[in-house]
């Protein structure tokens, strides 16, 4: 799992101090002028002094790793990578070269490359609390769910205010959440049990029909199920009947308290016992999966909730940012960008966030604006060409589109959704031979047989009719697919009112 990485005050203090052997006053000047660009969030305008320092004196670690630094909050973390790797050819054990080559190559989705030089670090400070939030972390990337959420754990009682660890941790028990459930799928796929758990998930993402047909399905399984007839009363109160939320309140409270002598894990939920739920159980018993589940997700909220009770932090808004991302809520998430942008004025970071958010919503004007302003200063950048091509792609400008697309596609070799884009943009222009090849590598990425329609379109107007007529063919058994699927979930999930009986 990716993290943003944010580097602390201590760690900037740790890199900066980095000292010049017998400076000029030029050098020195400079180096406070550096110094000063980036305490004030400066990152890009510090970039080009620290490289006239590191020319001046090529064999200062310090003021490698300094380079590397302002690179890395510039958002330039592949440059950055390598000014660390330079800095540690000199200077093999120094601790800031180490965790911030470790924490750039987090920020590049890149965890197995980070753990070394984090583990190398851990050995040069091993009570460092920023040295072992990166090695979670890099286990919780790594998939190594287990001993990530021990570490964060133990952060978690060293170190409670810190956002990082709040979140990694809810990233930890999510993931544990969700192995159990693959399990309890795995054991007992269609069960009470597992229609439960996907009727909770529709309902936190507010696709209230959906939840409502996989509540019904668990209950007709499992009629005694506890919980199911309150959450269907949430849904009918969220949709305006609050007489049929009535009725089903009722059925809750006629429900039997568990008996603890057969429902030893209900019981333990129920309490918060979660040491009780979370031992080791026989493979396949689907109870145990079940509130296993369960239980990985209440802690997983636990984590988020104590996330949002921290004090306001660009820190704490960003990862809240992603949070609300992550559940689909991309206003709110543009909303937690907005908060962190003004604890954090011309951040690059948080402004390309911010504008990836508002881009999401719909809000393609302001997003064009933000990342218009971010390519002035990083024009060569890939996501920001894409998100700005896709901008004026679907403002319906697509010869404006081509170029950045274009360089997105060139930048980051095999982005499929950056090739896709591109093929769109060409065949909007009447430029099927230039379409076709990214439209063909895309083609994975086609859902709903849309994508197929348009290379169809582009190889009938190439002449290649008999390629053309078997991508409509597939292109209408997938839309037939679709339109069958979605008739079939209509019909099963509309809400009606409560059944009759207990």
């Amino acid at each position: 799992m990716k993290f943003c990485r944010r580097v602390t005050t201590t760690w900037v203090a740790a890199a900066l101090l980095g000292g010049v052997a017998a400076p000029s006053q030029d050098l020195t000047q400079q180096s406070r002028r550096a110094k000063e660009l980036m305490a004030e969030g400066q990152f890009n305008e510090a970039v080009p002094i620290y490289r006239q320092l590191v020319r001046a004196l090529p064999n200062n670690p310090g003021l490698l790793t300094n380079l590397g630094l302002a690179l890395d909050m510039a958002g330039h973390k592949r440059e950055a990578v390598r000014e660390y790797q330079a800095a540690l050819k000199l200077s093999p054990h120094d601790y800031p070269a180490l965790l911030f080559l470790g924490t750039a190559y987090l920020d590049l989705g890149k965890p197995a490359e980070a753990l070394p030089p984090i583990a190398r670090a851990l050995k040069v400070e091993p009570e460092s609390l920023d040295a072992q939030e990166a090695m979670a972390e890099a286990l919780l990337g790594l998939g190594r769910l287990e001993d990530a959420v021990h570490r964060f754990e133990r952060l978690a009682q060293a170190d409670p205010s810190s956002p990082r660890v709040w979140y990694g941790l809810g990233l930890g028990y999510d993931g544990l959440a969700q192995k159990n459930f693959d399990q309890l799928a795995a054991a007992a796929p269609g069960s009470a049990y597992w229609l439960r758990l996907v009727a909770d998930s529709r309902l936190e993402r507010k696709q209230y029909y959906a939840a409502f047909y996989f509540y019904r399905q668990a209950l007709a399984r499992m009629p005694s199920m506890r919980g199911v007839h309150a959450a269907l009363a949430e849904i009918y109160r969220r949709t305006g009947h609050a007489d049929w939320a009535a009725v089903e309140e009722q059925k809750e409270r006629r429900l039997p308290a568990p008996d603890c002598r057969l429902e030893p894990l209900e019981c333990a939920f129920q309490k918060g016992d979660w040491a009780s739920i979370l031992k080791p159980a026989e493979p396949g018993n689907a109870a145990a999966c079940y509130w296993k589940t369960r239980a990985y997700t209440q802690l997983a909220l636990n984590a988020y909730r104590r996330l949002g009770e921290l004090p306001p932090s660009m820190e704490a808004y960003q990862l809240r940012a992603k949070i609300d991302s992550a559940r689909r809520q991309y206003a709110q998430s543009a909303e937690d960008w907005r908060r962190a942008l003004q604890l954090s004025p011309n951040n690059p970071y948080v402004e390309k966030e911010l504008a990836v958010a508002l881009y999401q919503t719909g809000d393609l004007k302001t997003a064009q604006k933000l990342f218009a302003q971010l390519l002035a200063s990083d024009p060569t950048a890939p996501d920001l060409n894409f998100y700005f091509g896709q901008t004026l792609l679907s403002s319906q400008h697509p010869a404006d589109a081509i170029p950045y697309l274009e360089r997105a596609a060139q930048r980051d070799p095999g982005w499929l959704s950056a090739e896709r884009s591109l093929g769109l943009a060409y065949l909007e222009m009447g430029e099927a031979e230039k379409s076709i090849p990214y439209l063909e590598r895309a083609l994975s990425l086609d859902e709903d047989g849309s994508l197929h329609y348009q290379l169809a379109r582009a190889y009938q107007a190439r002449g290649n009719r008999e390629r053309a007529s078997a991508l409509i063919r597939q292109y209408r058994q997938m839309q037939e697919a679709q339109q069958a699927a979605n008739q079939t979930v209509e019909k099963a999930v509309t809400i009606t009112p409560p059944d009759a009986g207990p």
